[in-house]
């Protein structure tokens, strides 16, 4: 049994007309009228606007039906809130009042109503309410909107909402990192690709920036964990290069391989962000053969066609950083990564676009809208080419002009290039040794 304390006590019950002395006339703009009969000295004793309204500081007191008339006008919208407010007057704000809110946007609305007639006890339950439940988005931004413009009393409900500080922050980031590139087992796959969307989340910069920006700490910190993801991805090549080709296409393995090409993928986005792709790059390269040997071992079904394109995936940041000079490499290097991908590449994209059209809607989508991938690969592919020496250029161009996928990649301004080049290469080295004669001689 509660104790007395605890009971709601109702001093005077609201919309008692043989009780009551004050009647608070509730109008709208559209003429909505309504009466409410209420007793003075609750009205006084919560309310500084109904104390400062029936005090003897207002000029003029209206009497209706032989009673002190408060007119109170407000928004159609706000009428319930109103209504409710005054019923909450007669309750002994106790800490019972949970169940009394029926959610965030009606107490929001009281909160409103409460301030604006100078209601403490009300507010301060409101806010206890708010700051302890779960809120929607929507219904945080209608907190973020009103509550700043009340003052003190609510800060604590946009506790939730405020700045974190950079330790909390970096640490979060820390921890983050390390679990989205520790290889967890499949069943905590969703929430392995959830901490890596957070993570490219954090470093992004988008209408808003960045939540931290990436010193030499948190680079060292990603290149050790993404190292350490590559080291366990190249044991598993060397595993499956050493099994029988029956047990590679089994499709846990296979599972295992294209999870693993998934997570190399994502952390290819966020070396490529925070500007540190060079061992990713390198290691990529170093291990192509094996890459592609075992993708092409396996026997040919459309997750194994899915697995290619996401090898693809990777393969076009890896190119991508070396065509475009993000990432130096040798000569040797660079044409290793062309003669390794190249075939790889044009043999994969008539694969993809048959799953595609044979596929549902689901799958033709996806290949639409990666044919935005294709064309930059293709790009990336010339601009690799053309940075070779001519004789290495030649012997790639006489090997695709040949090849029954000549349509992709398309090398023609490859071609093009390589044949201005060769044509003008004896007289224009000729002026540049000239000129270098010339110069010598004065």
């Amino acid at each position: 049994m509660d104790s007395p304390e605890n009971e709601i006590r109702v001093p005077g019950k609201i919309g008692d007309r043989s009780t009551s002395d004050v009647v608070v006339r509730l109008r709208t703009q559209d003429g909505r009228d309504d009466w409410i009969y209420c007793h003075s000295h609750i009205l006084i004793e919560k309310s500084e606007y109904f104390a400062d309204r029936l005090s003897e500081n207002w000029p003029t007191c209206q009497i209706l039906d032989s009673r002190n008339c408060v007119e109170v006008y407000c928004h159609e919208s706000d009428f319930d809130y109103h209504v409710n407010v005054l019923r909450l007057l007669y309750a002994v704000i106790d800490g019972s009042m949970d169940e009394m809110w029926h959610g965030v946007r009606n107490a929001l609305g009281i909160l409103q109503v409460a301030f604006e007639l100078g209601c403490p006890q009300i507010v301060t339950a409101c806010v206890k309410y708010l700051e302890a439940v779960p809120w929607e988005e929507a219904e945080e931004e209608e907190i973020l909107r009103m509550i700043p413009h009340i003052g003190l009393q609510t800060e604590p409900i946009l506790a939730r909402l405020q700045p974190v500080n950079p330790s909390a922050i970096l640490g979060i980031f820390l921890s983050t990192i390390r679990f989205a590139t520790s290889s967890p087992p499949p069943p905590m796959n969703d929430l392995k690709i959830s901490a890596q969307e957070q993570l490219e989340y954090m470093i992004t910069e988008d209408d808003d920036a960045p939540l931290l920006t990436a010193d030499d700490e948190i680079k060292l910190v990603v290149k050790e964990c993404v190292k350490s993801l590559l080291s366990r991805f190249n044991n598993l090549l060397e595993a499956l290069l050493c099994e029988p080709v029956e047990s590679v296409c089994g499709p846990g393995i296979m599972q295992s391989f294209q999870s693993y090409i998934s997570d190399l993928s994502w952390a290819g986005q966020i070396l490529n962000k925070l500007e540190i792709m060079r061992e990713f790059v390198n290691n990529w390269i170093d291990v192509s053969d094996k890459i592609v040997k075992v993708v092409e071992q396996a026997s040919p079904t459309a997750e194994i066609t899915e697995t290619r394109f996401k090898v693809i995936e990777v393969a076009a940041k890896v190119l991508e950083a070396i065509g475009y000079g993000t990432v130096i490499l040798p000569t040797a290097k660079r044409l290793h990564a062309v003669k390794v991908w190249l075939p790889f590449v044009r043999v994969t994209k008539p694969l993809v676009d048959t799953v595609g059209c044979d596929g549902d809607v689901d799958d033709a989508l996806t290949v639409k809208i990666d044919g935005e991938l294709w064309q930059s690969l293709e790009s990336t592919l010339v601009s690799i080419i053309l940075a070779l020496p001519s004789e290495d250029q030649a012997e790639i161009l006489t090997e695709w002009l040949g090849n029954e996928h000549i349509r992709y990649p398309d090398l023609t301004e490859a071609f093009e290039v390589w044949c201005y080049r060769s044509k003008v290469a004896k007289r224009r080295l000729s002026l540049v040794v000239g000129n270098h004669a010339m110069t010598n001689t004065l």
